[in-house]
């Protein structure tokens, strides 16, 4: 089966496979600069000068993730400028070099450093995922196609903590950089021989204005920024637990040897209900698909922060755990829906446009999770509250996107 819209030009007999399996590919990607490190927390504390189990840790992730929203207002519009295969290079070029920079790094000052430029390079395949998917895919049938990425993309979190437990039982926590720059090389392979899906008629001069233009349009847009702010909020939960999990189940459980299966096991779960969102998707629609989600998610979380404040802040670690991954499973499908809800009033500055909502989503959830990661101390409860104040603030966000304007309200009066 091939795409069904064959506007790119260099190979435009992909078949859906192909797309996905590529997209779902910078996916993993992205997760092997997050994941693969998480069980290195250990070793790098005392090799760059950190307290045993210091929190500061947690800031390894956060100026990725910062990195990785800044970088979306470059990538984009050099995408819709010079095409999604120059910018994806680039990028990924970028990603290679620091973390070799990050395998190398003599103190914890300059590997913060490499990391928030490595999210640089990263924000590349982090914003021309859906720009991409855009170029070949419209509405449902590119909310499925997202759906299905991110479920093939799951095995990056599900494999990344493992692969990192098999490399720190052999070398040093320098070589799990050393393997991403490897897994980034072998992206740069792959793109060159994807090609491009952006056709040289579509694309738009490289100017300030374009970008401004699209950031006015993304913020003056209600249904696009609505949904921005919903992935906002869906992310700043997801961060804090992507940060802190492997802290908390240190320092406050003492399961450190446990954390890489359960985030593993975790990670299967989510690629379930990423396929299971797909079904959903096909069968009830997009938007009403999330919004089931955001209201399960909601009361899951509240079920969290109950729990968590009867057992005064550490309850027992099974219950807590579970309550954490369902919250995560049912939140699965807001990603892709609210990257495919907010683009479609976007029109020809799609790539840009993703840019922006990328820039903005992740932006404000690495400062929002960053205040939640360095108040979890001794207690989950920061965590919990923090689960519980997304999701409402996530669902608030998806009500202001779907509520009717001014036309529409006529529409419904008026036969």
């Amino acid at each position: 089966m091939t795409t069904t819209d064959t506007r790119s030009t260099d190979r435009p007999q992909r078949s859906d496979r192909q797309v996905i399996a590529y997209l779902a590919f910078t996916g993993i990607l992205l997760a092997l600069g997050i994941d693969i490190a998480l069980p290195a927390f250990d070793e790098i504390r005392p090799a760059l000068g950190l307290a045993e189990g210091s929190n500061r840790i947690t800031q390894v992730i956060t100026v990725y993730f910062l990195g990785m929203g800044l970088g979306q207002l470059v990538w984009g519009p050099v995408s819709d400028r010079f095409g999604r295969q120059r910018a994806m290079l680039t990028g990924v070029g970028l990603y290679v070099g620091c973390a070799v920079a990050s395998a190398l790094a003599p103190s914890f000052t300059v590997l913060l450093l490499a990391r928030f430029i490595w999210g640089l390079g990263a924000a590349a395949p982090t914003g021309l995922r859906p720009a991409i998917a855009r170029d070949l895919y419209r509405g449902d049938q590119m909310a499925r196609v997202m759906s299905m990425v991110m479920a093939i993309f799951m095995i990056g979190p599900i494999l990344a903590p493992l692969l990192g437990e098999v490399i720190l039982s052999v070398v040093s926590w320098r070589y799990v950089f050393v393997f991403c720059a490897l897994a980034g090389a072998g992206q740069m392979a792959w793109t060159v021989q994807f090609g491009e899906t952006l056709p040289k008629d579509q694309r738009q001069p490289l100017e300030f204005r374009t970008t401004g233009r699209a950031f006015v349009r993304v913020v003056t847009t209600r249904q696009t920024i609505a949904y921005t702010l919903a992935l906002a909020f869906a992310y700043s939960g997801f961060y804090v637990y992507l940060a802190s999990t492997q802290p908390i189940m240190d320092t406050i459980y003492g399961r450190a040897n446990q954390f890489a299966i359960v985030f593993g096991a975790s990670g299967i779960l989510m690629a379930g209900a990423f396929v299971l969102s797909n079904r959903l998707f096909a069968r009830i629609g997009t938007a009403a698909t999330v919004n089931a989600s955001a209201v399960v998610f909601i009361a899951l979380a509240t079920a969290q922060l109950a729990l968590v404040l009867s057992a005064g802040g550490t309850p027992s670690f099974w219950p807590w755990i579970a309550l954490v991954t369902a919250a995560n499973l049912v939140g699965a499908p807001l990603g892709p829906a609210a990257f495919t809800l907010g683009l479609e009033p976007m029109g020809d500055l799609a790539g840009t446009a993703a840019g922006v909502m990328g820039f903005l989503s992740m932006t404000i959830a690495s400062g929002l999770s960053a205040i939640v990661n360095s108040q979890i101390d001794l207690t989950v409860t920061p965590m919990a509250l923090g689960y519980g104040l997304f999701g409402l603030l996530s669902l608030l966000a998806l009500i202001l996107a779907q509520r009717p304007g001014p036309k529409e309200l006529r529409n419904t009066v008026d036969p």
